[in-house]
């Protein structure tokens, strides 16, 4: 007798909504156990989801942009008697789906990550069209933008007539609805209160101009962001009513600083992959993996376990050029958020050996949004006040 399992949508801490970003296989297809199945896109991550059996795909319950939530049936196999053709099958002939985008961009014979596969599918690519210039030839997400570059500059030097100006709609992507509702709820529900300081970082660049290459030589690469991250940890642990997550009842009070660094994907959107206990880590520690986790997301290959818990977020919005944003919205449930603007030589008063001088500092803004319902001003100053002093201070030499 044939026996049926089913493709679940996979349980998560935070009960994420995603929706089906592909299907890699038809109704019909055989599937091995662990084989890739269908790909889901969340506001964080994208995820692939493998055959929990080997079978026949006989039913497929969610379509290509349904929205999904954990534990949802995504799919049905047949696993255990006669494989029979999908036509045959006794299942509600209301479930048979439409044409699915071609399995062959999740088949190629080359390993593909989900990013990639996503821009194949987007631009109407084949991967053997592409020349990948990743590790063994493996095709990159930045080797599809670039082909895709080349086209669309190819076809602009090409004459055309055009008649009057047009505008174009572009589908937002799962990333970008997710974040555009997370925006509105945080605002919605959060009031918002914004704090500015001013931080020398002469300190921070003279540790870093001589620590860099060392570092590098390592295998990390030293960003200012590291000594964000750091600074950060050490105030989060003295201000534990900052490192917290707000509830109608109670704020709770987190003993790990797992702080969030806002990473801008290009048009894609924003995703906050997480330094877990980041309190533990010394500065290489720290450096080595935001750089791991900063490529990871511009591959698109963040676990799901990379993006959660945090309990604190950084927005390096001055990496753009930005010397000041407020307010920066809050990563709710969280209660507050740091900015950090542009880096610029200024002209500054300063006591030297107790004397007043005029001299050229490297300065930067410094922001700390709060919800004004778990923070005042009082300890957000506070918070504030000891992250700077903690950059104003840094060590030039290793400790």
């Amino acid at each position: 007798m044939a026996e049926f399992a089913d493709v679940l949508v996979p349980l998560n801490g935070e009960g994420t909504r995603a929706t089906v970003l592909r299907w890699c296989k038809n109704v019909g297809d055989t599937v091995a156990k662990d084989e890739p199945l269908v790909e889901l896109e969340t506001d964080k991550v994208t995820v692939e989801i493998a055959a929990p059996a080997a079978g026949t795909l006989v039913e497929i319950l969610k379509q290509v942009d349904a929205e999904v939530n954990p534990d949802e049936v995504l799919a049905r196999l047949r696993t255990g008697g006669e494989a029979a053709p999908a036509h045959e099958s006794s299942l509600p002939a209301a479930h048979v789906p439409g044409p699915s985008p071609p399995a062959a961009v999740c088949d190629s014979n080359q390993p593909l990550s989900p990013a990639v596969r996503h821009l194949l599918q987007e631009h109407a690519l084949a991967a053997a069209d592409i020349k990948g210039t990743g590790r063994d030839g493996r095709i990159t997400a930045q080797d599809v933008t670039r082909h895709v570059a080349a086209q669309a500059a190819a076809a602009a030097a090409t004459p055309a007539q055009i008649s009057a100006a047009r505008s174009e709609r572009i589908a937002h992507t799962a990333i970008r609805r997710r974040v555009a509702e997370h925006m509105v709820r945080s605002l919605t529900d959060a009031p918002h209160v914004t704090t500015l300081f001013e931080a020398d970082l002469t300190r921070v660049l003279a540790h870093r101009a001589r620590h860099a290459a060392d570092y590098q030589s390592r295998g990390a690469r030293l960003t200012l962001t590291a000594y964000f991250v750091g600074a950060c940890a050490g105030a989060l642990r003295a201000h534990r009513d900052v490192n917290a997550t707000f509830h109608a009842d109670a704020l709770e009070l987190h003993a790990d600083a797992n702080i969030g660094v806002g990473t801008a994907l290009g048009d894609k959107g924003l995703i906050v992959p997480v330094i877990h206990r980041a309190q533990e880590l010394s500065l290489f520690g720290v450096a080595q993996r935001l750089g791991q986790l900063v490529a990871a997301a511009r591959a698109g290959k963040l676990s799901p376990a990379e993006v959660r818990g945090g309990t604190f977020t950084i927005s390096n919005h001055g990496v753009g050029g930005s010397l000041l944003a407020a307010p920066i919205v809050i990563n709710q449930p969280q209660v507050a958020i740091l900015g950090v603007g542009k880096v610029e030589r200024r002209v500054c008063a300063v006591e030297l050996d107790g004397v007043e001088a005029i001299a050229v500092r490297s300065m930067c803004y410094l922001t700390l949004t709060i919800d004004h319902r778990a923070l005042d001003a009082f300890q957000a100053n506070s918070f504030l006040s000891m992250v700077v002093a903690a950059l104003e201070r840094w060590p030039i030499e290793e400790t």
